[in-house]
């Protein structure tokens, strides 16, 4: 019966996209309606981006390059930890 059911679900699947009109999404209404009235003005295909300044807030401004320092001396330091696991005498 579950075979059954996949086949039934896959010629629905297959009837739904060979569909000549297909009703848009809630989203795309809404943008229509609401362009209607007021339609939105042109944009520059890439535009001016905006400062927004750093996620955190820190009193000395530290920037990405201590955290990518931070993140390598932890793997240097694992590195280390496992070849001195590895290499001493048992």
């Amino acid at each position: 019966m579950p075979e059954r059911d996949d086949e039934e679900r896959e010629f629905d699947i297959k009837w739904a996209d060979g569909a000549e009109h297909k009703e848009p999404s809630a989203r795309a209404r809404m943008l229509t309606a609401r362009w209607k009235d007021n339609p939105p003005g042109p944009v520059p295909f890439r535009g001016e981006p905006e400062y927004r300044g750093s996620r955190r807030s820190s009193p000395r401004g530290s920037s990405s390059w201590v955290s990518t320092a931070v993140v390598l001396g932890c793997v240097a330091a694992v590195i280390v930890f496992l070849g001195y696991i590895n290499f001493r005498p048992y």
